[in-house]
């Protein structure tokens, strides 16, 4: 049976431990050698190991002339968590506040809200009104085009339709007017030049 690779968390374990045994200084190319022959890290893996290490400040980096140097202590990793402890008790504490706050409203509220007749009757009574509100949403919705609102809106849009029409044929009846004091031409020529139906007539 092959043996079983080691976990995303034991290669961190396992790589810390390479820095805080010998207590010094290693390159990335270093550490991919020392990893497999020291922890049975897998080297291809040991720079992806490294780096989650870095991002949770457990191991320190830095660039000295064009190589970058990455080291970790016990006394770091100790005050690493450490602060972590701390910022985890601070969360607490303000939470604990939190909660003690809305406890304190909850217990204020209740006190307000007395159970009696009456008031389960008046929330029975809401309880009833939005059901009916519900339904007559539904069949107001369902009268779709018959809906005020819309109405209204379609009177508008007629009103609006209506005096449109009006002025354009008031422009029209002015323009006509005028051409026909300007030439010699009849009524009857220009609806046929223009094509204008017989039928046409003002908009009173």
């Amino acid at each position: 049976m092959a043996p079983r690779g080691l976990s995303a968390e034991e290669k961190r374990v396992k790589l810390l431990e390479i820095f805080h045994e010998t207590r010094d200084f290693y390159q990335l190319k270093e550490l991919e050698k020392l990893g497999p022959k020291l922890k049975g890290i897998v080297s291809q893996s040991v720079k992806e190991v490294l780096q989650s290490l870095v991002d949770d400040g457990l191991v320190q980096g830095d660039k000295i002339g064009s190589s970058n140097f990455f080291w970790s202590f016990p006394s770091h990793q100790g005050a690493v968590v450490q602060g972590r402890v701390d910022n985890a008790k601070e969360i607490k504490t303000s939470h604990q506040a939190q909660l003690l706050e809305i406890q304190q409203m909850i217990e204020k509220e209740k006190s307000v809200r007395v159970e009696s007749e009456r008031r389960t009757a008046a929330l029975s009574k809401l309880q009833g009104l939005k059901k009916e509100l519900a339904k007559l949403d539904e069949e107001l919705a369902a009268y779709g085009a018959c809906d005020p609102v819309k109405l209204e809106e379609t009177r508008r849009g007629i009103t609006l339709a209506k005096e449109a029409a009006i002025r354009w044929t008031e422009n029209y009846s002015s323009l006509l007017s005028h051409f026909l004091r300007q030439s010699m031409v009849t009524v009857e020529d220009v609806r046929k030049y223009l094509e204008i139906d017989e039928e046409y007539e003002d908009i009173m």
